[in-house]
């Protein structure tokens, strides 16, 4: 028994020895870490005394230092935050009937004038129909993107037709998403839309910023002849820039059949399309895309400064200068085209309603006083 009690004691005295030492091993660890986090701490306190001061950060000289920095807004670029009755109007009976535009999508810049009619008090809204929600994704549009959209809502053109005619708009854009989920792309859906609003505003003048269709053209006539004023369909850029900017699926030559085949299907219908500058084209591009428009019997063409919608979209080349703009103004209205839209703020739709109509003016007043 005195043997049991010995190896007892023997076996504490063991496992006390090894408590303690791993005690030690644990205080030496702890000891270890307070050392690093002290040096660690030492360390950032002294990057913090001897980095930049609040000076490096607001010198203008910081912009050199930047390589990456996005190109500075010009002056004739700023514009106004949107406002005033006409526009809060409009937008709230947007959303009572669930309708989208591409003002609001895409972020334009003279969301505030064209609802709110500018000078002249002519209004122009561009409706954008068919979902928010596009199946493409060019790499210079905000609008959303997504592979399967929801269904078409089959009281879309009454329901647009209503808003529009409680506006007292003289000139309205309807615009869409793509989709190219659908078997025509919507363009029945489209060309319903345009007949609901001739049915109960007749006098209304009706532009259509189309889509592609994947080039289906049987699409375009259905679209075209639906009673439309104006069949818009934009080429966006030159042909070089083509595929760097625009989804895979659309293509110049492709747009140019639709343009073309607009015109075919009504002859008394304005084609237009839009350019956006500041990609990297150069005069010699935009002198040809000019040149083709023309010799397909284009009509109306617009020039607008490309703005970056957000950090994951193309960043801006170019900032033209509105001198430039007018240069193309000039060149445009010397090769024929009806009417040409320049300028650093110009959108496809941008003041349609009062471009069209002055310009529709000033030719009947030309030909009466003749």
């Amino acid at each position: 028994s005195v043997q049991f009690v010995k190896k007892q004691w023997y076996q504490r005295r063991v496992r006390v020895t090894n408590n303690l030492r791993q005690m030690s091993v644990i205080r030496s660890c702890a000891s270890q870490k307070l050392q690093y986090c002290q040096v660690l701490t030492r360390c950032k306190s002294t990057k913090i005394k001897e980095g930049p001061g609040l000076d490096y950060f607001i010198t203008s000289s910081i912009d050199k230092q930047v390589k990456k920095e996005r190109k500075r807004l010009p002056r004739w670029l700023q514009t106004e935050i949107p406002q005033g009755k006409n526009y809060s109007r409009l937008k709230n009976d947007l959303r009572s009937l669930n309708l989208s535009t591409v003002c609001e999508e895409a972020r334009c810049p003279n969301i505030g004038e064209c609802w709110g009619g500018g000078d002249t008090n002519t209004a122009t809204a561009t409706i954008m129909l068919m979902g928010d929600e596009c199946t493409r994704g060019c790499r210079f549009c905000s609008v959303k993107t997504s592979k399967n959209p929801g269904p078409l809502d089959p009281l879309e053109p009454y329901n647009t037709a209503k808003a529009i005619g409680s506006w007292g708009v003289n000139y309205i854009v309807l615009t869409s998403v793509d989709r190219d989920d659908i078997s025509d792309g919507g363009a029945s859906h489209l060309a319903e839309c345009v007949k609901e609003l001739k049915i109960q505003v007749p006098e209304l003048l009706v532009e259509v910023l189309s889509p592609d269709f994947r080039g289906d053209l049987d699409a375009v006539d259905c679209l075209a002849s639906s009673g439309l004023d104006v069949f818009a369909h934009n080429l966006e850029t030159v042909n070089r820039l083509q595929a760097f900017v625009r989804d895979p699926r659309a293509n110049y030559k492709q747009s140019m059949e639709v343009l073309i085949k607009a015109k075919e299907s009504s002859p008394s219908v304005l084609t237009k399309t839009s350019l956006m500058l500041g990609l990297g084209e150069t005069d010699e591009e935009i002198v040809q895309t000019m040149e083709d428009l023309r010799r397909n019997s284009v009509d109306v063409v617009t020039f607008g400064q490309y703005m970056q919608p957000t950090k994951r979209h193309l960043k801006v080349k170019e900032y033209v200068t509105p001198e430039k703009f007018k240069h193309w103004e000039e060149l445009g209205m010397e090769m024929g085209f009806a009417y040409v839209a320049s300028g650093p703020l110009v959108r496809s739709s941008y003041k349609a309603g009062e471009f069209y109509i002055k310009n529709i003016i000033e030719k009947q007043r030309g030909a009466v006083s003749e």
